[in-house]
């Protein structure tokens, strides 16, 4: 049976291309492009699109890399980009054609970023620019005249688990903790001071859920769940999502929580790197969680 778009349930949900083509003069709608660079955004976006660079929305603090910055930080940020809470905004990303540097989590990122911030109605374009373009649906280089609009940003604290928080939970029955990053980085040495993985975390790759040749795609519902019940992810459970720095598992988030609809999913948005900044705290190497 073909899918309904916007296909999703809550905050956020996923759009066609053949449903953005539809909506592109729609009123109040607001289309974000987060390549990874400027000057993918100058070469061709879809037109209509304002563009959002994802290092926009973390910082450092207190020392520790990729933490969020404050809501009247990035307030008059996304005001610029003429956004309003109860309107809809389409993040898409690409592979980025002047520079080749995406790899398909800015749209995550952003999506996450953006519903984290107050926004009602983020929606994501399933495959990206890359399936825009590979369709030969319209480009342009022109850039939009954006009215400043008047965005309130508020952290939705429901959304993640603080590190207090999260040594507390990760080893209860009910809870599966997840890392989002690639196998050989859970079992080994990544840039982190330590190697391995947190202790229990359960290794899912993001990239396994996404289609090979366009990492901006889900793969079909059918194995979608194929893959999740290997790794005993059930609406039972309460779902962390971790990874590195918390870019990979925004894309796990999004998915457990908005796609599947699951009741208890969090975002541990610290991860490894957070993790690993307490010299006190275990890691683990190899396949297994423990």
């Amino acid at each position: 049976m073909a899918k309904a778009y916007p296909h999703g349930k809550g905050t956020v949900k996923w759009v066609s291309t053949d449903w953005l083509q539809t909506h592109l003069e729609d009123a109040g709608l607001t289309i974000l492009d987060c390549q990874p660079n400027i000057h993918d955004y100058v070469a061709e976006h879809i037109p209509g699109a304002v563009y959002l660079p994802e290092g926009l929305l973390r910082l450092s603090r207190g020392g520790t890399p990729g933490v969020f910055v404050p809501p009247e930080t990035v307030q008059p940020a996304l005001r610029l980009l003429g956004l309003r809470a109860d309107s809809p905004a389409v993040v898409y990303t690409g592979s980025g054609p002047a520079k080749g540097w995406g790899d398909g989590l800015e749209q995550t990122m952003v999506t996450y970023s953006l519903a984290r911030f107050g926004h009602d109605q983020v929606y994501v374009l399933d495959g990206g620019s890359d399936k825009w373009k590979e369709e030969q649906r319209p480009l342009t280089k022109v850039f939009p005249k954006v009215e400043e609009s008047d965005f309130v940003a508020q952290v939705r604290q429901e959304y993640f688990v603080e590190y207090e928080k999260f040594k507390a939970i990760k080893d209860q029955e009910e809870v599966l903790l997840l890392d989002a990053r690639p196998a050989a980085v859970y079992e080994g040495q990544g840039p982190w001071i330590k190697p391995g993985h947190i202790p229990g975390a359960v290794n899912l790759p993001w990239a396994s859920l996404m289609y090979e040749r366009n990492k901006r795609l889900l793969k079909p519902d059918d194995e979608l769940q194929a893959i999740i019940e290997t790794h005993g992810a059930t609406p039972d459970k309460t779902i962390i999502c971790s990874c590195g720095t918390g870019r990979e598992a925004t894309n796990e988030f999004l998915l457990f929580k908005w796609y599947l609809g699951y009741p208890q999913v969090k975002i541990y948005e610290g991860s490894f790197t957070e993790w690993t900044s307490y010299p006190e705290n275990p890691t683990v190497t190899g396949s297994s969680p423990r």
